[in-house]
């Protein structure tokens, strides 16, 4: 498993498109940029077949620091949890949102 860069995507991209490599850097920008946004208001992100983004909320739980077994206090936190979709299941059995991400960049 390889890792892609933004900057070799937008290659792709603009090599399969056509069109010049930075209006593909600033469309892609654009949408990443608007992922984040929505996702920072707590929206849901749904791309049919592609898969999910949403935002979950964790509780507030007491671990222990490994080290030295002192208990700490984890506040609670959001969380960004994707869920893979048709396209993505049918590529392999993708189960977590780092494998989806890669079996999409692959393609």
């Amino acid at each position: 498993m390889n890792t892609v860069t933004k900057k070799e995507l937008v290659e792709r991209i603009a090599q399969r498109t056509g069109l010049q490599r930075n209006d593909v850097k600033t469309v892609v920008q654009h949408f990443l940029d608007s992922v984040v946004e929505e996702l920072g208001q707590g929206n849901r992100l749904e791309f049919r077949d592609f898969g999910v983004f949403e935002v979950r909320q964790r509780a507030a739980r007491n671990a222990q620091n490994p080290k030295t077994l002192v208990p700490v206090h984890v506040p609670a936190k959001r969380t960004v949890r994707f869920k893979p979709g048709r396209l993505m299941r049918e590529q392999g059995d993708v189960t977590t949102a780092a494998a989806g991400a890669a079996a999409v960049a692959a393609r």
